[in-house]
């Protein structure tokens, strides 16, 4: 019963150790340096969103591997055709297969010879998974196609991302980013978070040119494009001028790469003060260039960028001293950025931005005061509710919620995970959550002690008696969360860690903490009764109610079943205000010196032919949320649409910043909408699962019945009330199917403990006893996540307020249809397992029922 010295002082260390970790977090940067040399100096990361930046996510364009791959096998079949005698064979290719037509059918055989040799292995040799990247399959008697195995593109894509990785630092090392985020996402994706940097244009450009650098020997009538009296040849194609003044042919195999180079710098030409880029080679990249530039004296040499000709010098002499330069109509910066490029290293496949998103420095540091404030008011909130509720007991609950915000922000520091405001919204409501626990003990050491038990006997009964519904509500939570965690992205996923941490976290300071101190507190003071009394009254009698809640059963259904069906009716028509996450396009957040003038910065906005434009005011009349409408002709066309908003919107209103731009293309929003209804879907499946193994399968199908009905209604709240449904959205959907079935956890878990103790009580008095006895803690628990929410609902920003406000809905929802919804639903499919045998109620003794028991059988 009393905790041992050696379990008080293991608390105290990892007390004393969090404490320690989360320090540095309230000093500013430049006291960290006066902090003892043996205590950790890190601080917990900020997201983008509160300290400002741009944040990318770049996608490999595997249709140009492909390709590449396929014109590569083009060039080679050509030779080993040959080396087989069938140099008749004629060879081509598209950007899905080479084509290979023969002769003599009769040969067929020795081509396929030839041809899977062209293969590379692909997979683990060790665990004997090599197989060619190619596939050849027969598409009549004399031809045959080659095509890349889907193993073999596996295999490419994961190559590209990984030197991609590698060469985007390089690149942003070159630009002097500090502090940059360059992680992998998925198969084919690269993320890219780059803290202070407002305008990320530049990045993008830097980004995205593949930078790669080829040099081609023009064919002997090199007659360009423009003269019109070219036929091109086998092996020969034509590429533009990189200045638009025409078109070249050049021969299609380089003579030389670009991975040869070991530097360039920008310089300028000392005849035409032109601007242009010196370059030097590695040896064996000098020896070819000398053998190249000594074999073709006279002829045109072809320096090709990304598929674009700089220029086409005539080798004048041979160059032995492996450098060289490049000239090309440039600028300063143009030069500048192509040697920082080169000196990087050429990207293996072109990236390509399909989400952007930036937030100004004056927007972070907003959200960082907005959270801190919203968040201290409602952990305030929160306190003064328990104390009211419990006295002195409940200024302990609120010792627990400290420790477990300051727990949390260890642990954050601890996993290297990043803080974003949707994550201050995640410690705020894990302060409601986490004080459920304390709700729960001290309501069962009341009951205990209304019982007659002594103090050291009702602090043990209710312990006991309360850790399993606190387990099953919040591993009911804890599984929302990490499906939240699974398939959300960016700062939802801020949300699921800080949230997640606090929930498991507070079964430490809520429950071992808390009776630790009660446990202690019971020894020393040695009270006949443990008094749990309010600050501020008595309760008097303290016997709980006695409502017939079973008669309002059909009428509760009723009423809830035509919300919901209303519910579904607004999310049809008006619909719900989806968010860029879903839809695509673009939002941006502006603030302008002096009010601005939506009429005129409407009609400037239509004027550019973007589709339809949206604009409105955010809190006054100088800060503005303009969204643009999904661009066609994808990802480029999206990105070319913000510029030339941004432009009109800075000539319009001069002075006015950029604090937030969104700008999600149509691939990723399909995506982000499609895992999230199967975020929500599977959340549901995870608590039918857990409650039907925790209770029986009518329990579980009450509880699901319930959370359909109350995420309808949450939906047609967002319907109603014109919320954007975007990412956020889908997080507070998630945490409400959590938080409903947590509620339900509460009456269902006493109902379970009245089933062993009731043995001749018909089901519906049974119901009724069970709700009124745990009515208290089920509106207290509510209460206190409805509190801790409320002031970031009211004073969070835009940022948060697609979750806090209807979560405040929800909470409310949950609350009742714990008592006229899920209670009926049970009643309706009880009646029968569980049987009716009399008005009568014969208690067994407290002592003999076991809370997790398993519910008796017919």
């Amino acid at each position: 019963m009393f905790p041992s010295r050696w379990k008080i002082a293991a608390y105290a260390i990892v007390v004393l150790a969090g404490c320690l970790l989360a320090l540095p977090n309230l000093l500013p940067r430049e006291a960290l340096s006066a902090l003892p040399s043996w205590l950790t100096r890190a601080q917990v990361t900020l997201g983008l969103d509160l300290r400002g930046g741009s944040h990318l996510v770049l996608e490999v364009d595997a249709s140009a591997l492909k390709r590449e791959r396929i014109e590569a096998l083009a060039t080679a079949a050509r030779p080993a055709l040959k080396e087989v005698g069938l140099g008749d064979a004629e060879v081509a290719f598209d950007a899905d297969a080479v084509t290979v037509r023969l002769a003599d059918a009769a040969r067929r055989a020795d081509a396929r010879k030839a041809l899977r040799g062209l293969g590379a292995p692909v997979g683990k040799a060790a665990l004997g998974t090599l197989r060619p990247d190619i596939e050849l399959v027969e598409a009549g008697e004399r031809e045959i196609k080659v095509t890349l195995s889907e193993a073999g593109m596996v295999e490419r894509t994961n190559a590209a991302v990984d030197q991609s990785l590698e060469i985007i630092r390089r690149r942003i090392d070159e630009v002097g980013v500090t502090e940059p985020t360059i992680q992998r996402l998925g198969r084919d994706r690269i993320v890219v978070q780059l803290p202070g940097v407002q305008d990320p244009g530049r990045i993008k450009a830097l980004l995205g040119s593949t930078a790669k650098l080829t040099f081609h020997l023009l064919p002997p009538d090199s007659t360009s494009l423009s003269a019109g009296r070219m036929r091109l040849l086998p092996g020969v194609e034509l590429l533009p001028y990189a200045d638009g003044r025409g078109k070249l042919a050049i021969e299609r195999r380089p003579m030389l790469g670009g991975d040869r180079l070991t530097d360039a710098a920008p310089g300028f030409d000392h005849r035409t003060a032109e601007p242009l880029v010196s370059f030097k080679l590695d040896a064996a990249g000098a020896r070819r260039f000398a053998e190249i530039t000594k074999a073709n004296v006279g002829r045109p040499f072809a320096i090709v960028l990304d598929g674009k000709v700089l220029s086409a010098p005539i080798i004048r002499e041979p160059i032995t001293g492996g450098s060289g330069q490049i000239s090309g109509s440039f600028t300063v910066a143009d030069a500048t950025q192509l040697a920082a490029l080169l000196r990087a290293g050429a990207l293996p496949a072109p990236l390509q931005v399909i989400e952007e998103r930036t937030v100004g420095p004056d927007l972070g540091s907003d959200a960082i005061a907005a959270g801190t404030a919203t968040g201290l008011a409602g952990f305030g909130l929160v306190l003064a509710f328990m104390v009211l509720l419990y006295g002195s007991w409940g200024l302990v609950a609120s010792l627990a919620l400290a420790l477990n915000v300051v727990l949390t922000f260890a642990a954050l520091g601890l996993v290297g995970a990043t803080l974003t405001l949707p994550g201050i919204a995640g410690i705020v409501l894990g302060i409601g959550l986490a004080v459920d626990a304390n709700v729960l003990i001290n309501e069962r050491i009341r009951e205990e002690t209304r019982r007659g038990r002594s103090a050291v006997a009702a602090l043990d009964a209710g312990f006991k008696r309360a850790y399993g519904t606190i387990v099953d509500s919040n591993v009911t939570t804890l599984l929302a969360t990490v499906l939240l965690f699974a398939f959300g992205s960016g700062p939802v996923r801020g949300f699921a860690v800080t949230m997640g941490l606090g929930i498991a976290i507070s079964m430490f300071t809520a429950v071992a903490i808390v009776r630790a101190i009660m446990a202690s507190w019971v020894k020393i003071a040695r009270p006949k009764a443990f008094a749990i009394e309010p600050l501020l009254w008595r309760r008097g009698g303290g016997a709980p109610p006695k409502i017939a809640f079973m008669r309002g059963r059909f009428l509760g259904i009723a009423v809830s079943l035509v919300l919901s069906l209303a519910s579904i009716g607004l999310a049809v028509k008006p619909g719900l205000n989806f968010g860029v996450d879903f839809l695509g396009g673009t939002v941006m957040e502006v603030r302008s010196p002096a009010p601005a003038d939506l009429g005129r910065l409407r009609g400037t906005l239509d004027g550019l032919g973007l589709g339809e434009v949206a604009l409105q005011e955010l809190g006054s009349a100088s800060n503005l949320l303009v969204r643009l409408e999904r661009q066609p002709g994808g990802e480029a066309a999206q990105l070319d649409a913000v510029a030339r908003a941004k432009a009109a919107i800075a000539a319009d209103a001069p002075g006015a910043s950029f604090e937030r731009v969104d700008i999600v293309g149509p691939k990723v929003s399909g995506e982000l909408a499609r895992t999230g209804i199967l975020a929500v879907v599977l959340a549901s499946l995870a608590m039918l699962a857990y409650i039907w193994w925790r209770f029986e399968w009518q329990f579980a199908v009450g509880a699901i019945a319930t959370l359909v009905l109350d995420v309808t209604k949450t939906i047609g709240f967002f319907a109603l009330t014109g919320l954007d449904f975007n990412l956020t959205a889908i997080a507070a959907l998630l945490t409400l199917v959590g938080y409903s079935v947590n509620d339900k956890v509460v009456v269902y878990d006493r109902m379970r403990e009245n089933l062993r103790l009731y043995k001749a009580m018909t089901l519906r008095d049974l119901i009724d006893i069970s709700i009124n006895q745990t009515i208290g803690r089920s509106l207290f628990t509510s209460a206190t996540a409805f509190l801790a929410l409320l002031p970031m609902a009211a004073a969070g920003g835009t940022a948060v307020g697609s979750f806090a406000v209807p979560m405040l809905f929800g909470i409310a929802v949950a609350a009742s249809s714990s008592i006229f919804i899920a209670a009926p639903i049970l009643l309706f499919l009880g009646d029968r397992r569980f049987g009716r045998r009399g008005p009568g109620a014969h208690p067994a003794p407290a002592e003999a029922a076991p809370t997790a028991a398993p519910l008796p059988r017919p």
